[in-house]
């Protein structure tokens, strides 16, 4: 695949999630995750493959459902990075904080290589922190404790 063509599935990839989301269809990362698919950077406690993906995607489902800005796409050979901005409501427990009713917000650089029209490894570098201090589980730098 093309360069062009790599972002063009990687864009793909973040509609279909957030529609899939509103529907909480986990299988949809069939689609764009290869069998052998690696997560290099995986959340505490998923196991770094497709259906440790498929967990993850059901965890924000049930606990922040909402959806993505795909701000930038680099492409290059068999890897696109990316300039991500994720924003939905804190509607139910995720990783172990119960639901908040905050409005969140969370940016993240990724990059995913791609082989035979899927991806099979993605490395990503995501605000946790800012979410967490959104969620008030971290007081913000500018906030007394």
């Amino acid at each position: 695949m093309s360069a062009e063509e790599n972002k063009a599935l990687i864009r793909r990839f973040f509609e279909a999630i957030d529609h899939a989301c509103k529907a909480g269809n986990a299988d949809i990362l069939d689609e764009f995750l290869a069998p052998d698919f690696v997560e290099h950077n995986p959340f505490p406690g998923i196991p770094p493959t497709r259906d440790g993906w498929k967990q993850a995607f059901m965890s924000f489902v049930a606990g922040a459902p909402g959806y993505h800005i795909v701000e930038d796409l680099i492409a290059e050979g068999d890897k696109v990075a990316g300039r991500i901005t994720a924003y939905g409501k804190h509607e139910g427990d995720l990783f172990g904080i119960p639901a908040t009713g905050k409005e969140i917000r969370m940016t993240g650089m990724a990059i995913w290589r791609i082989a035979d029209g899927k991806i099979v490894e993605h490395w990503h570098e995501t605000d946790q922190l800012g979410l967490l201090q959104q969620l008030g589980v971290i007081p913000a730098l500018d906030q007394p404790e």
